[in-house]
């Protein structure tokens, strides 16, 4: 088992997992967080830190493509081991849906 950052994520960028991470397992995007699959220990303290519940056990049913997305990202994307502060807007993109398909970005992150 693993966690996956889903959509919920998507503009919210609220980095209080990366903070907690034991490991230092979480990798930065322009506007979302991925977990590398392969470094996760499993240990879940992430889950509950998340304030826009985007990280999720992948023994969840339906989080196959969350999987996919974070196991491609988090090597493309910069590992970030320090917390920063969120956008500024994140409060307006918690819980909305349909986050992917309009705002997800390639892109990568700045990292520490």
């Amino acid at each position: 088992m693993t966690y996956v950052v889903t959509d919920a994520c998507i503009r919210c960028k609220y980095m209080d997992c990366v903070e907690v991470c034991p490991v230092d397992c979480f990798y930065e995007g322009e506007n979302m967080l991925v977990i590398n699959p392969s470094e996760c220990i499993d240990c879940g303290v992430c889950e509950p830190e998340c304030p826009a519940e985007a990280i999720l056990p992948d023994t969840e049913s339906g989080l196959e493509q969350w999987l996919e997305l974070n196991n491609k990202y988090s090597a493309e994307w910069p590992n970030i081991t320090t917390k920063r502060d969120s956008p500024p807007d994140a409060d307006e993109f918690k819980g909305k849906e349909g986050k992917f398909e309009e705002y997800f970005s390639p892109e990568p992150g700045e990292g520490d």
